[in-house]
């Protein structure tokens, strides 16, 4: 099958949306699809034409990050979109403004058309009244909507007239993301501690950092933030505040194809997210056979159970802290077999493969809806 996908950002842009899509179009070129992503050129240096890791991409201006920059990205891509369409069979477009270049394709050549409602972002927009008129139009145009958390889906189906739906859990290369060599190494009989997310508001990271000095009344723990974004500065300041800055390490940005030696590295992972569809971090952690501490929202208490790790109260650094103390008082062993439960886990619900070969069957649906 010949698939065109359209997606704001992808590789060498680092996030959970960008790794979801270049893993699952590599595991269908693997099931014998060929694949075209059209993406925005969000990364000075990259190329216009390019492949990454073997996946054929055209890359459109993107004057910034913002809103205006995925709105102007969806107009710039619509005449290359209706160019490259002729060709395809099918096209699956990921996040709600990926859906503009695709309506024009589904209209006038009848192309089946699958939307992927990743982000958070998008269930905050649809509580308010004006974006609920925008977003109603533009999930009425697929045939068939997919989401990485029964939330999104939920949310999705009530904007949708009538539009079939479905929940499904992101995927992870777990061939990649598995138990590897530590990159970050104790001293003595220190616990580590990492938080695999950008620094953004709706990811909750400063709750991380303020329940440290809890966590360090009974744990000897360091904290290591892996990521970048607009909360730096303040994060950084409220680490100098709260004088544990000896014991709390920014990483910044790290490529996606290094993260397995740094999670492996940890005797905790920590998801604290304010909003949260399904965390790929959160999957990628599980495959590296780490407990996981994640807030309850979302798509995570649909990943993260008492036999994986434990949930807490979104925004509540005490319960967060609390719920950090009880998985590293844990001996080694009851760790372990947490960390194998959800590697286990992630293998049977969430691997590539798994995950492509549901695409599949929701790309027939969607042709057969089509003709």
């Amino acid at each position: 099958m010949n698939i065109l996908v359209h997606t704001i950002y992808f590789p060498p842009e680092v996030g959970g949306l960008e790794t979801h899509v270049l893993t699952l179009c590599q595991a269908l070129q693997r099931r014998g699809h060929k694949v075209t992503v059209v993406t925005s050129r969000s990364i000075k240096g990259t190329k216009k034409t390019d492949e990454f890791e073997g996946v054929p991409v055209h890359r459109l201006w993107c004057p910034n990050k913002k809103f205006t920059g995925w709105v102007i990205t969806s107009i710039a891509a619509i005449p290359i979109m209706w160019r490259l369409s002729k060709a395809a069979e099918l096209i699956h477009v990921h996040t709600f403004p990926s859906v503009v270049p695709a309506i024009f394709p589904r209209w006038f050549r009848k192309k089946p058309f699958v939307a992927t409602m990743h982000t958070s972002h998008f269930l905050r927009l649809a509580k308010k009244t004006l974006w609920k008129i925008a977003l109603r139009f533009l999930l009425n145009r697929p045939d068939i909507i997919l989401a990485p958390s029964v939330e999104i889906r939920d949310v999705a189906m009530q904007l949708a007239n009538g539009i079939e739906a479905y929940a499904m859990v992101n995927a992870v290369d777990v061939k990649r993301f598995k138990p590897v060599e530590a990159k970050i190494h104790a001293e003595n009989s220190e616990s580590i501690i990492i938080v695999p997310r950008r620094l953004f508001e709706k990811n909750g990271v400063e709750f991380a950092v303020r329940a440290m000095p809890i966590v360090r009344r009974e744990i000897d723990a360091h904290l290591y933030l892996i990521g970048d974004g607009p909360m730096k500065d303040k994060l950084e300041k409220l680490v100098e505040e709260l004088d544990i800055a000896d014991v709390v390490h920014f990483l910044g940005k790290i490529p996606n194809v290094d993260m397995p030696a740094y999670i492996s590295s940890a005797d905790l992972i920590v998801i604290p997210s304010l909003m949260e569809a399904t965390s790929v971090a959160g999957l990628e952690s599980m495959a590296c056979e780490r407990p996981i501490v994640a807030s309850n929202v979302g798509g995570l208490p649909e990943i993260v159970t008492n036999e994986t790790g434990r949930l807490a109260e979104p925004g509540n650094y005490e319960d967060l802290a609390q719920k950090i103390i009880d998985v590293l008082k844990m001996t080694e062993k009851e760790r372990s077999k947490m960390g194998e439960i959800a590697r286990k886990n992630v293998v049977e619900r969430g691997s590539t493969d798994s995950l492509a070969e549901q695409v599949e069957n929701f790309y027939m649906k969607a042709m057969k809806s089509v003709k």
